[in-house]
């Protein structure tokens, strides 16, 4: 992208000059984040291949921060370089199809086997002022409508730039553009898409976004944001986040809604329409229409946080989010190790439970549960005709983590994660999960 090359030009340049200056190497960091993956998923009931998902690797996160030169603007740049190593996988069990850009973990070779390795280098030029910050080219952005996906071995990332301030008291205000992602399991910057879209034929290379968050208290906070992924969707989104101490505890209140609707060739044209319940449509696809709901209460005391939520997704098609079918993330409740539960016309409620050990002396240690039960989803097949009336699927999550807490192992971090999927959906099979996760990260600066 020309406009973050130039950037990075340009900031290269004056920190040549002021690499020396106090702030840019006082306040520099560097870190190196190692992880090592283990997935494998059991896609059960059903013929259809593949029956097994599973790829083992090691991946090497360096990441470089530097702090700020002196002077009314401040000049900076950031570095992250990615590294996945396969230890296992191979043809038929790497999760490669013909129309994906990789497997489950890694790219794919044209004969559908995991790669060896894979890697990418990412600039980011930056500039500040007062309390507003200008950052251009490869950005990991976490905001309603846009969300870096870190769910494997490697995390997404990607090509833009982005203005953050903060002038104004208990007021953060953000917007920027992107123009390209790179995948989990990806080197290659792509465009971008949503489901049901091919990604191969209809894509985007613009996506706007812009909103703010408000702290009207301490415990209150207001968001509102607006998203827009060029020929496929707009998107509004609210929220309030609210805790209230109740006893001797703390009720969240997290309450969200996003209005999401058609933008240009995905009102008329079959390559850019979104999956949902489209009936007597041909291509049993559609434009983007659909409104979500959601609440989601937490209620934590001596340890345990008890948790339960709803969500409704109303309209036409599913809820839209930045997808390109290699893996990514979406800011709804209902975000899970498989499954979204954002099917058009889904009711979604959901239980969950966690507990932190150090309340009885052992630090570190730390468990968690959720169950998610959606039904009256409505789907069609590729011709139109309903498929599914009424159906259902439920998901069990169960995460058991342990970060060591002192001597020469200290951060390492060991993670167990197991899903399970049931669906009545027609075609589609169920699933079962689990995740080995061995993290660790060096501070080298």
């Amino acid at each position: 992208m020309y406009r973050s090359t130039l950037a990075l030009a340009v900031a290269s340049a004056v920190l040549a000059q002021q690499a020396s200056a106090a702030g840019f190497i006082e306040d520099s960091k560097a870190t190196l984040g190692l992880r090592n993956f283990y997935i494998n998923t059991d896609n059960r009931s059903g013929a259809a291949d593949p029956s097994r998902n599973e790829e083992w690797g090691q991946g090497f996160d360096l990441r470089f921060i530097s702090g700020y030169t002196q002077g009314t603007v401040g000049f900076g740049i950031d570095a992250i370089g990615l590294l996945g190593v396969r230890l296992d996988s191979g043809g038929g069990t790497n999760g490669a199809t013909s129309t994906s850009y990789g497997g489950t973990v890694f790219p794919s070779k044209s004969n559908g086997e995991a790669v060896d390795n894979f890697s990418s280098l990412g600039l980011t030029a930056k500039a500040k002022v007062s309390q507003t910050e200008l950052k251009l080219g490869t950005l990991q952005p976490k905001l309603p409508v846009i969300v870096t996906n870190d769910g494997r071995l490697l995390p997404q990332t990607w090509e833009g730039g982005q203005v953050t301030s903060g002038e104004f008291k208990d007021l953060t205000l953000i917007g920027g553009q992107i123009e390209h992602v790179k995948g989990r399991n990806s080197s290659n910057n792509e465009q971008m898409a949503i489901g049901g879209a091919n990604p191969r034929v209809a894509s985007s290379n613009k996506f706007i976004y812009a909103g703010g968050d408000y702290k009207f208290t301490k415990d209150l906070t207001a968001q509102y944001y607006y998203g827009n992924l060029q020929e496929f969707y707009k998107q509004h989104f609210l929220g309030l986040v609210h805790n209230w101490a109740i006893g001797p505890g703390v009720l969240k209140s997290d309450l969200r809604y996003f209005n999401s609707s058609d933008d240009g060739a995905n009102g008329d044209t079959a390559a850019y329409f979104s999956n949902g319940n489209y009936s007597g449509v041909p291509s049993g696809k559609g434009k983007v229409d659909n409104n979500l709901y959601s609440g989601l209460f937490l209620y934590t005391v001596a340890g345990h946080t008890f948790g339960g939520g709803y969500q409704v997704s109303n309209g036409s098609s599913d809820f839209p989010w930045l997808n390109q079918g290699d893996g990514s993330s979406a800011y709804i409740i209902t975000d899970s190790q498989i499954q979204k539960f954002a099917r058009a016309g889904e009711r979604t409620w959901q239980a969950r439970y966690s507990y932190d050990f150090a309340k009885v002396g052992v630090p570190g240690l730390t468990a968690g549960l959720v169950y998610l039960h959606g039904d009256d989803i409505d789907t069609v097949n590729n011709r139109g005709a309903q498929a599914a009336n009424g159906a259902s699927e439920w998901e069990r999550d169960l995460t058991v983590g342990y970060v060591v807490q002192s001597g020469a192992l200290k951060n390492l971090g060991l993670q167990w994660r197991n899903a399970t999927w049931r669906t009545n959906i027609p075609g589609v099979r169920d699933q079962d999960e689990n995740r080995l996760i061995v993290s660790y990260s060096i501070p080298l600066l």
